[in-house]
């Protein structure tokens, strides 16, 4: 007799799974941020919503949310591999190029909101301390949003975006003395307060050093020997396990999660391996940030904000406006330009996901009351609901893009998803080593990709732009750079891996120069069908060079000799695109007729 399965453990991911199996399609299909779904989803389906009326219809039970609670561990790991991500495109020399922006922008931003937000707060009726956190939750916006919105619109890469994600930065690395400040703030707190206290923030220094220190001994060799052993399970286990691994690490230090995560990234962000991690940790990223979407909305409390509509949304409003300014002041004080800090207000002034944390913390140990707790996390997602609407909006109403800014914010930006690397070379052994020395001698930058774990550490060593993984993977070129390069040179000496790396370059790019290296004339045709530009058989490139040598050797000036190689190596071409081997012309060449000339 077969054992039975209790189902219910399995529902709500179901419903997930469905949930972004509707609204990513649909949405796209829509040019509709994925974003606005998984929000609008978790309040439809959320237990203030559909999910309050499970229990009356079996079928409402099956298609709704009835615990948020017990989605949002999961959920809060789609920042945390957010945040991974966001460090792997950074590197400690970027960042320490952007400490400007970091601690002088995002510094002044933070300082400013929570200030002016604390003082409202406080001539509102607020308590000293519950005003300070009020502030300081209120200034924190999200990461978790705002990323993905400037992503999708490929703003990241321009001067708004480098400034916005300076100050979500700082942001996030403001949640720990945060934190620390509300347990000094709480009754306890206050009254054992003495210079012992500011120990406690001493495991979370030794984290940080702790997880530093590590990333810098052990992920480079942890990496290249799952490397070694070419199984793809084994790495995503290897990926799944600092990205996690850190992130406790971080948590037990009293520090984020995401704080943890986004140092590992940085930590692997200048390793041989880091383009193969972001096609790793993408999918994952992308499935637990839309969970993290889903629980946002489906903890909206509806019953509340009908039950008392308009304070609430004036609350809204009135905070976001109120950021607007306040950020645009900040940025203008720091020294950015007018659009600039237009935009950066815009997509920056709705609340983040980590006023939920410092609010619940702030009502669990009685800094803030639970009322004016709950209201605040009420408008804190309302306004977060609001985000891909104003960052299309910055993006209508502001036009320009300044080209210089006073910290030079075109030059401290995260790398884009693209490389800007005009070549891209498949394959790093003899052939592709060669075609990258003269590339290097004609002054054209290149990216490579091996799937060799030795050569690759081997000719890192020597700082040069190449990468491990399989560039049959078509998210892989991507982040290689495949969208903005001129040509992509395939010179791997496995047939079926040209064959691979053709079709998915070509795939992906209808107007790029591919040059492979293909076997013999047949495989020259195949990779032509496959869209090769051009395509060299080995065996017919080495009788044209022996034909030549020849030639000059007996006497043939080597004018002649070039123009009659060319002559026969473009014959062969078209033959070879034509498909039509057998039409090949014998046309001998009488040496004797020019050996005298």
């Amino acid at each position: 007799m077969a054992a039975t399965v209790a189902l219910e453990p399995f529902r709500e991911s179901l419903v997930f799974l469905g949930t972004a199996a509707i609204v990513v399609p649909l949405f796209r299909r829509l040019k509709i941020s994925p974003v606005i779904g998984f929000l609008g989803a978790g309040v439809l389906l959320g237990p203030a919503a559909l999910g309050k009326f499970g229990d009356l219809s079996p079928v409402l039970k099956a298609l709704t949310f009835s615990e948020v609670d017990e989605m949002k561990l999961f959920a809060e790991l789609g920042v945390v591999f957010l945040l991974f991500m966001i460090g792997l495109e950074l590197s400690f020399e970027r960042l320490n190029r952007m400490r400007k922006l970091v601690f002088g922008l995002g510094a002044l931003q933070v300082a400013i909101c929570g200030l002016a937000l604390g003082v409202l707060a406080f001539l509102m009726g607020e308590s000293a301390a519950s005003a300070s956190v009020i502030g300081g939750a209120l200034a924190l916006s999200s990461t978790a949003i705002v990323i993905p919105v400037l992503l999708e619109r490929k703003r990241l890469r321009v001067a708004a975006g480098r400034a916005t994600f300076s100050i979500l930065l700082f942001q996030d690395l403001m949640i720990a003395p945060l934190l620390f400040m509300i347990a000094m703030l709480s009754t306890d707190g206050m009254s054992n307060f003495n210079a012992g206290a500011l120990y406690a923030l001493l495991p979370a220094i030794l984290g940080l050093v702790l997880i530093v220190g590590i990333g810098r001994l052990f992920l480079r060799p942890l990496f290249r020997q799952v490397a070694y052993a070419r199984s793809p399970e084994f790495f995503m286990a290897a990926c799944l396990l600092v990205v996690i691994g850190t992130s406790v690490l971080a948590a037990a230090s009293g520090l984020p999660m995401t704080l943890g995560a986004f140092m590992a990234g940085l930590l692997l962000a200048e390793t041989e391996y880091r383009r193969q991690i972001e096609v790793t940790i993408e999918p994952f990223k992308g499935l637990l940030l839309g969970l993290f979407f889903v629980s946002t909305g489906a903890s909206l409390d509806i019953v509340r904000i009908l039950q008392n509509p308009l304070p609430l949304i004036a609350l809204t409003i009135g905070l976001v406006i109120f950021k607007i300014v306040l950020i645009y002041l900040a940025g203008r004080a720091a020294g950015v330009s007018n659009e600039v800090a237009r935009e950066s207000a815009l997509v920056l002034a709705p609340g983040g996901e980590f006023a939920f944390v410092m609010l619940g913390a702030a009502m669990a140990s009685g800094v803030v009351s639970k009322a004016t707790g709950g209201d605040l996390m009420i408008v804190v997602t309302l306004s977060m609901l609001l985000i891909p609407s104003l960052a299309s909006a910055a993006v209508r109403v502001i036009k320009s893009d300044p080209e210089a800014d006073i910290y030079g914010l075109r030059n401290l930006a995260p790398p884009s998803e693209e490389g800007d690397a005009p070549v891209l070379i498949a394959g790093f052994g003899r052939v592709g080593q060669l075609v990258s020395e003269l590339l290097v001698r004609h002054n054209i930058p290149f990216i490579a990709v091996d799937g060799n774990a030795k050569l690759v550490a081997d000719e890192r060593e020597k700082n040069l732009p190449i990468y491990w993984g399989n560039a049959s993977d078509p998210e892989l070129l991507r982040r290689c750079g495949i969208g903005r390069a001129r040509g992509l040179v395939v010179t791997m000496d496995n047939p079926q891996a040209v064959e691979r790396v053709v079709q998915a370059a070509r795939n992906a790019r209808k107007d790029m120069v591919i040059v492979a290296r293909a076997r013999d004339a047949q495989h020259a045709q195949k990779l032509y069908t496959l869209g090769a530009s051009d395509a060299i058989p080995e065996t017919i490139e080495a009788s044209l060079q022996l034909s030549e040598s020849l030639l000059v050797d007996i006497g043939v000036p080597m004018g002649h000799v070039i123009a009659s190689i060319h002559e026969k190596r473009d014959e062969f071409r078209k033959i070879l695109q034509d498909g039509n081997e057998k039409s090949r012309p014998r046309r001998a060449i009488k040496p004797s007729t020019r050996a005298g000339s």
